[in-house]
């Protein structure tokens, strides 16, 4: 049996069952709400190592489940939802989920994502307390106490800025950062105009770190939404850009 517990709240009964038996095939262990308020409970009594969240529910808003969950838990939450414009994903995101899924979505990609979701739980409870002082992701190094970055041993002469974007992205290795999330924590604010910058600062970033940069396999790009580095495991294929 899988030890890993996940919560899945969603009140389409038809949704809710194909999740729940993809779940089962896989043996991971999980309860379910359909209600925003049941939702609450099952996640301080079941204690979940990841939440599959559907934003419209019949008493209560995602966002708002997102919003309080956050004022004590760092699960990971995966929202799953028919809303599909870029405004619905970055308030999702902005709220603290860490990824989004738009429905109609296919199960290999539901256990891909879940599965970089319990790997990020692993790492943070692993290295709660303790912040880790060099970040090893395939052949991309960075030394923090040293200020320095390595790609396949050798030296990546960064700027201030990129750098500071690719440890923020490190930090959070796994999870969607939005476009004003990077801009406040790097920037240290988030103006109309300021997106464009971020951009060509990325670009730039990956040029000097990405083998291939036409084709990515460390940041990957969310149109309208954000970034997010992808966790490179040992023996796993590497997710592409989308």
């Amino acid at each position: 049996m899988n030890k890993a517990k996940i919560l899945v709240v969603e009140d389409d009964k038809a949704v809710r069952n194909l999740i729940t038996t993809t779940l089962e095939t896989q043996n991971y262990q999980y309860h379910t709400a359909e209600k925003g308020s049941e939702a609450l409970l099952e996640a301080v009594s079941f204690q979940p190592d990841v939440m599959l969240l559907d934003l419209g529910l019949p008493d209560m808003d995602g966002i708002a489940i997102i919003e309080k969950v956050r004022g004590w838990s760092g699960m990971p939450i995966i929202v799953i939802s028919a809303r599909s414009e870029d405004r619905d994903k970055i308030d999702a995101l902005d709220a603290g989920a860490d990824d989004y899924l738009t429905k109609p979505f296919s199960v290999d990609e539901l256990l891909a994502r879940l599965r970089v979701a319990l790997r990020r739980a692993r790492q943070d409870s692993g290295h709660a307390g303790a912040p880790e002082a060099v970040f090893t992701n395939g052949e991309l190094k960075i030394d923090y106490a040293a200020g320095c970055t390595y790609l396949a041993g050798q030296e990546v002469h960064l700027t201030p800025i990129e750098y500071k974007l690719l440890c923020l992205l490190a930090k959070n290795v796994g999870k969607v950062l939005t476009h004003n999330f990077i801009l406040k924590e790097v920037w240290g604010s988030a103006l109309p105009g300021d997106t464009p910058s971020l951009r060509v600062f990325m670009a730039t970033l990956r040029k000097k770190i990405e083998p291939v940069p036409a084709q990515p396999k460390y940041i990957q790009t969310h149109v309208g939404v954000g970034y997010r580095m992808l966790r490179i495991a040992e023996g796993e294929p590497v997710q592409k850009n989308g």
